[in-house]
């Protein structure tokens, strides 16, 4: 039996997490009589072109999400295929509805944030949507959207809008629990696990990077506070257009961040993360000029999160105190003897 719409509406604003929230507000609507499928697509930006992908989705009667159960799908499709969603968002409109075919309806309601669309419900249905049942799912989703607002402002840094060092521990759990839920997950799901990687490469992991703005201090001290601002918030900027849009960027605080990287291989980690360091490296900060950034990673498959994040920090150290501006594998460190590790009452000490 479904709940009635009141009470899924009252569980939904209980709610303090985004996906499980997106998750809630598609299972109220799907408690609605005549809705045949629903689906909330993530809308992000690649090589230039627009593209959605499915990021919670119906199957068999169930909601599943790529961010919950650890899984992502390969069925990417770019916005230009779907000429009135790219339209509504292009006018950045409410709503829009398009009928492909006799007996199938759909209802896109993009998800608006900054101004700028980043995911998109979608709501078919066999028959023309009368007016009263637009009413009903557009106030709906105006509950959902305004509630997602008041999450974005508790779990975001205020001077660069990425997640903070308080939503890092719920989002770093979930995170090694999909690298778990990968490893165990039979191949013949046919779910994909990384667009970049092809199938000759070694299986796929999460890894987590520590990233400190080198020499920041001297900025503060040479430029003032205001200029070190804004080489935080270019330095955001830059790692958001460095990463995927499923990967997960945190200031944890002052001039240091954390990136989880999802879904990748060894390879192209060391590949995304020197990436990252060169784009920043080349970027003319005004008035600061060049500014460089070191970065010390590790993968998350093996031991406790405080002990992932203090490998992470290890590595890091050895980047900064041994020519800056570079990035460092805690694995490859420690291999090669270069860096040694004590652990002594559940404290880990350096070298």
């Amino acid at each position: 039996m479904k709940k009635p719409i009141l009470q899924n509406l009252v569980e939904m604003t209980g709610l303090r997490d985004h996906l499980r929230l997106e998750v809630s507000v598609l299972s109220t609507l799907q408690s609605i009589s005549g809705i045949t499928n629903i689906r909330a697509l993530e809308i992000f930006a690649h090589d230039g072109e627009t593209y959605l992908r499915p990021r919670t989705w119906l199957d068999q009667g169930q909601l599943l999400s790529s961010e919950m159960e650890g899984l992502h799908t390969n069925t990417r499709q770019p916005l230009s295929q779907y000429p009135a969603l790219q339209e509504c968002i292009d006018n950045q409109q409410i709503s829009t509805m398009h009928s492909p075919r006799r007996g199938c309806h759909i209802l896109w309601m993009p998800v608006w944030k900054n101004n700028r669309a980043g995911s998109c419900l979608e709501i078919t249905q066999s028959r023309p949507f009368s007016l009263h049942r637009l009413e009903v799912i557009l106030g709906i989703f105006q509950v959902y959207q305004n509630y997602q607002s008041l999450l974005d402002y508790s779990e975001r840094d205020a001077l660069t809008g990425l997640l903070n060092r308080k939503t890092f521990d719920e989002q770093f759990s979930r995170s090694t629990a999909d690298s778990l839920a990968r490893r165990v997950r039979p191949a013949t799901t046919g779910l994909a696990v990384d667009e970049e990687a092809s199938c000759c490469e070694p299986p796929v992991e999460q890894w987590l990077a520590v990233v400190d703005v080198d020499h920041f201090k001297q900025v503060n001290d040479r430029f003032g506070h205001l200029y070190g601002d804004e080489v935080l918030i270019l330095i955001a900027n830059i790692l958001r257009s460095s990463f995927r849009s499923h990967d997960r960027i945190f200031r944890f605080g002052g001039e240091e961040f954390v990136v989880l990287l999802r879904a990748t291989s060894l390879a192209t980690a060391h590949k995304v993360f020197n990436r990252f360091r060169l784009a920043v490296q080349e970027y003319p900060f005004p008035q600061v000029g060049q500014v460089t950034v070191s970065l010390g990673f590790v993968s998350t498959s093996r031991g406790a999160p405080v002990e992932i994040l203090g490998q992470a920090d290890q590595a890091l150290y050895y980047a900064k105190e041994n020519g800056r501006n570079q990035v460092c594998f805690y694995d490859e460190l420690i291999a090669s003897g270069q860096l040694k590790t004590k652990v002594a009452n559940d404290d880990v000490e350096l070298f």
